[in-house]
């Protein structure tokens, strides 16, 4: 029997998901190991795969780059570019998060400036040398870098998206005076227009490249050592799996990967059991994330940025972190999970979160010295979580503990009952996450109402129903293996490389000839590495896609080109993007109104030889599991029936009960029902109104 595996590193559980070839699921749940996460890793493979068959593909989606950064533990970096342009690392794009913060403070280049040699050279825009190379301030930059000990070197030239000739150069000359050094090279991953985006997305891949190379260099040897011979492929930020080398070698691509996954899983559950609209709800300990599903495709970001916190609020308030300018699935994040903290501020105002409580100490209901009650705390006291336990009756909870935090911290200086208090504190906290929803459909012009809510995390499914009430939307999905699911993704998620390069030019005065060339350069690229990967010529599949705006506009939308010659897509592009205009920003300019081309990419998918999904995935039984007391807004304690998912049943059932699993608890308050469908999702009808 073989098997493929999914891996999913979180800040307190790794998440195992394992698939075998008759469609029958493996998972388990442990701690993770945050000084050594390969160590948690082959630990929870020994359980997995005891006694399961042969491994055919190891998937993982990892924290690995993003920690290095956020903590500031990367690689002592250099940076080689241009005369002139040494600190636009520092100076940026002028965006500040907080528009009326006099004293806020950029985070810091993560080159510091004694780090950043320039030296004598120009490339222009069309491609022509303007000024020569000059080898001998080449040389003494070398020599500085190799006196300070660098262990990764960042390399981005003015205009090299148009000829990296002296990129290349500079290239070789480094790898040949410091071996032992990681090079990054800004025409290898980025070749666009732009020097902050350019600039900063190659001092993240060359200062988190080392970090990365050391892990998936040991991660591949314990595999080995565990008997796994399979290959060894990474989530792409952008929802697309690479094989290890390549992330090793580009891991910018990778930052973003953990969340990614999750969105990759509910795009193809959506598909196999016909939701075409879909808002993915994901929702863990520190945050809660959502993103869209669209016509069957995940709404994509063309660049995002890695550092800058959680995302409350407005998506255009940026520049709290370092600038990737590279695809990604379009995610909105908020600081509201299970343990984020409900506290009064110093107005005596209620406020949960963005602070959380950590998996240590967590909690006051953990009981492990934690003090300030949460989200979970809040959860527990209200009857809503199995004081027996999470993760299967791993982790006990102490509700008295929890009662307690909330009336000494919360109700008693509110003048209000536990109950009041807590109920309180669930609602806001709702609010808050809300706002992340509507980052990605409102503030993208969607209407959240004609979308289902798909809710995953280890504490999705608990709020689902009441963000659902809220919103509007009618139908809550809950997929098996709720608290596991972004490991899931990784199993049903296809291999893709993204390609593109800038091609700025008016689309009413386009040379057909170059955006034809352009665009058989990015599809032979993708396909060369699908050949790479394995994938023979009929598994390949390819998307087109343009940068484009109106002239005179500063940002570009992302649009879906059509099949065929250059000419027809040219004839087609003015429409299409008008179309995509209009549908975001809910406006579309005159047809006399020029559109300008920005670039173009080229998505290349690597189809497998049978569907990922199971047709199914049956709950376990759960066995018997009595009721208990539960509050609710207007009724009170009531006695709640306790279900297993197994139990729930196809015919609908109304609330209020609680369908409580292994990994996640589903709550189903008043007003709404729910039921079981044919694949093994957790279906709630939300009525458009009455329910918390």
């Amino acid at each position: 029997m073989s098997l493929r595996v999914g891996i999913d590193i979180g800040g307190t559980f790794t998440d195992l998901v394992a698939i075998l070839a008759d469609g029958r699921v493996r998972t388990h749940k442990i701690a993770s190991t945050p000084r050594d996460y390969g160590e948690g890793i082959i630990a929870g493979l020994r359980i997995l795969i005891e006694n399961a068959g042969d491994v055919t593909e190891v998937l993982h989606a990892t924290t690995v780059a993003s920690n290095a950064i956020l903590q500031g533990n990367g690689a002592r970096t250099g940076l080689i570019t241009t005369r002139g342009f040494r600190d636009v690392l520092e100076i940026r794009d002028l965006r500040m998060p907080r528009l009326y913060h006099l004293h806020w403070d950029k985070p810091p280049a993560l080159i510091e400036r004694r780090m950043r040699l320039e030296v004598t050279e120009r490339i222009r825009p069309d491609g022509s040398v303007a000024v020569p190379l000059d080898g001998a301030e080449l040389e003494s930059a070398i020599a500085r870098l190799r006196a300070e000990g660098v262990a990764s070197v960042a390399i981005c030239l003015l205009h090299s998206y148009a000829n990296p000739a002296h990129e290349q150069a500079v290239a070789d000359a480094v790898r040949r005076a410091l071996p032992e050094a990681a090079v990054s090279v800004s025409h290898e991953i980025l070749p666009e227009i732009k020097e902050y985006p350019r600039s900063s997305t190659t001092a993240v891949n060359a200062y988190v490249k080392p970090v990365v190379r050391a892990y998936l260099t040991s991660l591949a040897a314990r595999l080995r050592g565990l008997g796994i011979a399979a290959p060894l492929r990474m989530m792409q930020s952008n929802g697309g799996l690479a094989a290890a080398s390549y992330a090793a070698e580009f891991p910018a691509h990778i930052v973003e990967s953990g969340p990614a996954a999750g969105v990759v899983g509910a795009a193809a559950l959506a598909a196999h059991i016909g939701e075409g609209e879909v808002i993915t709800f994901d929702m863990g300990g520190t945050t809660a994330k959502a993103g869209l599903v669209e016509r069957g495709e995940v709404l994509r970001s063309e660049a995002l940025e890695v550092g800058a916190g959680v995302m409350a609020g407005s998506r255009l308030l940026t520049g709290a972190g370092y600038m990737l300018k590279l695809p990604a699935i379009d995610l909105a994040e908020v600081g509201a999970g299970g343990g984020s903290i409900c506290r009064l501020d110093a107005a005596g105002a209620p406020k949960a979160g963005p602070e959380s409580a950590g998996a240590d100490p967590g909690p006051a209901c953990y009981g492990a010295g934690g003090t300030e009650p949460t989200i979970t705390d809040c959860s527990l006291a209200l009857g809503y979580l199995d004081a027996a336990g999470l993760a299967g009756g791993s982790l006990k909870l102490d509700r008295d503990a929890a009662v307690r935090a909330i009336a000494t911290r919360l109700a008693g200086p509110l003048g209000c009952a536990v109950e009041a208090a807590a109920d309180g504190m669930l609602r806001l906290a709702a609010a808050t996450m809300m706002r992340a929803i509507r980052a990605v459909s409102v503030e993208r012009g969607r209407d959240a109402r004609r979308f289902s809510l798909m809710a995953f995390g280890g504490n999705g499914p608990l709020f689902a129903a009441a963000i659902a009430a809220e919103l509007g939307i009618a139908r809550v999905i809950v997929p098996p293996m709720p608290g596991l699911f972004s490991a899931f993704g990784l199993l049903v998620a296809d291999t893709e490389h993204h390609a593109a390069r800038s091609l700025r030019t008016r689309v009413d005065a386009a040379d057909a000839g170059a955006v034809q060339a352009a665009l058989d350069a990015l599809a032979a690229s993708g396909e060369e590495r699908l050949a790479e990967d394995g994938f023979p010529p009929e598994r390949r599949a390819r998307r087109r896609l343009a940068a484009a705006r109106y002239v005179g506009q500063s940002t570009e939308l992302s649009v879906a080109l059509p099949e065929g010659d250059a000419a027809s897509v040219l004839a087609q592009l003015p429409e299409l993007f008008a179309a995509e205009h209009e549908r975001t920003y809910g406006y579309r300019a005159p047809e006399s109104e020029p559109v300008e081309l920005v670039a173009l990419s080229v998505v290349a998918r690597g189809l497998p030889e049978r569907p990922r999904l199971p047709e199914r995935i049956p709950p376990e039984p759960a066995g018997a599991v009595p009721e208990r007391q539960a509050w609710f807004p207007g009724q009170g304690w009531v006695a709640t029936p306790v279900l297993g998912r197994a139990e729930l049943g196809a015919a609908p059932r109304a609330g209020p009960l609680i369908v409580q699993e292994y990994d996640a608890t589903c709550l189903v308050p008043p007003g709404a029902s729910a039921r079981l469908d044919g694949f093994g999702n957790i279906l709630l009808h939300i009525p458009r109104a009455g329910v918390r």
